[in-house]
């Protein structure tokens, strides 16, 4: 039997529909053929031994503790659970062929700033009524090869501590992928908007509760400019160019004041922007503007520093119960494309926030064929 080969390095563009299988049928087993048995008769004399002791009775060994999901989600789904405990969920006929967990690690010598990123970063935050549940996790193409992961999340309070007037800022960011130094680049345009923003938190509360986009965009712009400057310098002082720190950027900012409703996304390149409401999923990419084709997918190429202004708007008012996720196209493009990870996401996400562990390995659903990095932040609305 010829030995299988690592699926292709990147996914395919277009979507792709595969079932969970149906539990295959169970086939009677063949018997086993035991060895014969000798008598003491046949044995030669010489080579006869005394019969051995009876051993001791063993206890009886205690069964093993499953959780109880898992029994109930095989009888219900077979493809929804893999084959490991813990391991992440699949879609399809069978998981894919990379191995579900971190490979060989960076090299040192020839990487030495991105052999100490992790492979996998979770987070979270709970202020009054919202929670945050985040996480980015190197893909199986980037582990395969022993690459760093280029994409880059955060979460972070903007605005004096201990008050409503402060701003939740949550963003995530991916590396340009046929770059050198985009693993850093994304790391650190999510420092830099922090450090930006986190000046002008009161201006930020101040459009949001007037609904003031032109206000919000100026800011804005403000901020993307700098933080393309501030890859500019890292650039030079590396001796790479300013193209090889290349990113994408994708903010959503949320006011803390739980009486201010609306919430406003910036963003720089691609990624996706959704919203799980009431069990149903709204994938159109928010701010898009009259006849453009709407969808979670944005396939722009728009990337810092080459790029120094960013699309702002304005959206809402939330509602108690909304599920805001903004992420790179590790996820979006899946989701955009799999009914099956719809569903299952719908089903993980659109009840009470899970806690950390489980939202790692829910976000790590595996499909055949997508191997980027996948890196998502999932804002959980509660009540005004």
């Amino acid at each position: 039997m010829p030995e299988e080969t690592p699926e292709p390095a990147h996914g395919p563009t277009g979507a792709t529909y595969t079932r969970w299988p149906a539990p295959a049928a169970s086939a009677e087993p063949e018997p086993l053929e035991l060895p014969r048995e000798v008598s003491a008769e046949s044995e030669p004399a010489a080579e006869r031994l005394p019969a051995p002791e009876p051993a001791p009775a063993s206890p009886e060994p205690a069964p093993a503790v499953v959780p109880a999901v898992i029994p109930a989600l095989a009888a219900a789904d077979p493809g929804r659970v893999s084959a490991g405990l813990g391991d992440p969920p699949f879609g399809g006929p069978k998981p894919p062929l990379y191995a579900p967990g971190p490979g060989a690690p960076v090299g040192a010598r020839a990487d030495v700033d991105g052999a100490v990123l992790p492979d996998t970063v979770v987070d979270g935050a709970t202020h009054g009524p919202l929670t945050v549940r985040a996480a980015s996790v190197r893909g199986d193409s980037h582990r395969y090869h022993a690459e760093p992961r280029q994409d880059a999340v955060v979460v972070a309070r903007l605005g004096a501590s201990g008050e409503d007037t402060g701003v939740l800022l949550l963003g995530v960011a991916d590396g340009v992928g046929s770059v050198p130094r985009s693993h850093l680049g994304s790391h650190l345009v999510c420092r830099e908007i922090v450090r930006f923003l986190d000046e002008y938190a009161g201006e930020l509360v101040r459009s949001l509760r007037t609904r003031n986009e032109k206000a919000l965009t100026a800011v804005v712009n403000s901020a993307v400019g700098s933080v393309a400057e501030s890859l500019v310098r890292a650039a030079s002082t590396t001796g790479y160019r300013p193209g090889d720190y290349a990113t994408t950027l994708r903010v959503l900012l949320v006011p803390l004041d739980p009486a201010v409703r609306h919430r406003a996304l910036f963003t720089v390149g691609d990624g996706g922007a959704a919203l799980l409401r009431d069990g149903t999923w709204y994938l159109d990419v928010v701010g898009a503007a009259d006849g453009e084709e709407a969808g979670i997918i944005d396939t722009r190429t728009a990337a810092l520093p080459t790029t120094r202004v960013a699309e702002a708007h304005l959206f809402g008012p939330a509602r108690p119960g909304d599920v805001f996720v903004l992420c790179t196209d590790g996820l979006s493009t899946p989701l955009g494309g799999e009914e099956e990870m719809r569903g299952f996401l719908r089903e993980a996400w659109g009840g009470p926030p899970p806690g950390l562990p489980d939202f790692l390995r829910q976000l790590q659903y595996r499909v055949k064929s997508y191997d980027d990095d996948r890196t998502a932040v999932c804002l959980w609305e509660g009540g005004p």
